[in-house]
């Protein structure tokens, strides 16, 4: 299974309260310079892909990243955000290089609030930097009883089917659906064949990556099991034509048009560094009966979860319900680190000056 192949092996893990990890990251930004609300908030959204699973996106791999970028100045901790552009139901933010993790949800609050009045909600956002895992920022949405969405553009790593070059970035899309005992609909993924950050995750563990999911540098398929090289390009999701690769192409490209063209910034490819988003939220009550439209969703994620397996599978699924599975069992057990991801903690946390709450 590829998420068990990208797991921290129990053996070497060393679990964390996720409250404990919570707090060293709020400290690490709070001294990079982030305020206590934009620190608390981005250690939130780093924390729940963690807590829930999605470890590619939780503060073993994004951190570093951030710290580089809050060093060079390339992120501004205290960013201005303003709205530039706005009507009843829609609004275009320029982030003044934000941190997305503290502006985009307070982007996607901006929709929410837009979705109570009017129905649907809909904010982009331009000039801004990484915004962490989109399932967080669509599932802001549920407790509100309504739908969300968010993309983002970013990571130029994906060249076009049958092109040698990266083009467009991983740009994923995420939607999120509140049921009614059921775990609700949290759909996350890349339009890439696999998140950049599931292949960092892969070369930190030393296992090879799946078939399709990465190219050479002159951009032909790698379709079979490999370790990571040194260089190399992420394929659409897909991997080539002959399975599909034009979809996630054009997949990639639609969240390019939706977020950086819509924002005024225009296609990644032409824009580095620069990253846009887009929220959207529905309020159910808008279209259909809310009570409704919860009972049909459990109705819908039962009968999908219920469907007998093929012979030697696993049990079906559906997006969210491993990851509440997951949340259920960290916030007992602890979130399971890498033993390097600990020590980057401690030795970032001396060389700021913080407490090592690690240790």
């Amino acid at each position: 299974m590829v998420e068990s192949r990208l797991r921290v092996p129990e053996s070497i893990a060393v679990r964390v309260p996720h409250e404990v990890m919570r707090a060293t990251v709020e400290d690490v930004f709070r001294a990079l310079g982030l305020s206590e609300a934009d620190a608390a908030q981005s250690a939130d959204v780093l924390v729940w892909a963690d807590i829930r699973g999605v470890d590619s996106h939780g503060v073993s791999n994004m951190m570093p990243s951030y710290v580089t970028g809050l060093r060079s100045g390339t992120i501004n901790p205290t960013p201005s955000w303003t709205i530039t552009r706005e009507a009843l139901a829609t609004a275009t933010i320029d982030s003044d290089r934000g941190l997305g993790l503290s502006v985009g949800p307070a982007a996607m609050n901006l929709a929410i609030e837009k979705a109570r009045q009017c129905g649907i909600g809909s904010v982009v956002v331009g000039n801004g930097r990484h915004f962490g895992a989109a399932g967080y920022h669509a599932a802001m949405a549920v407790s509100h009883d309504m739908v969300g969405m968010a993309m983002t553009v970013g990571g130029l790593q994906v060249p076009p089917t049958h092109g040698s070059k990266p083009m467009v970035g991983l740009n994923p899309i995420a939607v999120a659906a509140p049921a009614r005992n059921e775990a609700p609909f949290v759909f996350d993924a890349s339009m890439s064949a696999v998140a950049g950050n599931k292949i960092r995750v892969a070369r930190r563990l030393g296992v090879p990556v799946g078939p399709g999911w990465i190219a050479h540098t002159d951009g032909t398929p790698i379709m079979e099991q490999a370790l990571v090289p040194e260089e190399f390009h992420v394929l659409p999701l897909g991997a080539t034509r002959e399975i599909g690769s034009h979809k996630g192409y054009s997949l990639a490209m639609v969240v390019d048009i939706l977020s950086g063209l819509l924002s005024g910034v225009g296609a990644g490819f032409l824009n580095a560094g620069n990253v846009s988003h887009h929220f959207l939220a529905y309020r159910i009550d808008a279209y259909t009966d809310l009570e409704g439209f919860k009972d049909h969703m459990d109705e819908f994620l039962k009968g999908l979860r219920e469907t007998p397996p093929a012979p030697g599978q696993e049990p079906v699924a559906y997006a969210g319900l491993n990851s509440a599975r997951t949340e259920a069992e960290r916030r007992e057990k602890g979130i399971p680190y890498h033993p390097d991801v600990i020590t980057y903690y401690r030795e970032l946390a001396a060389e700021l000056g913080i407490k090592d709450r690690l240790s």
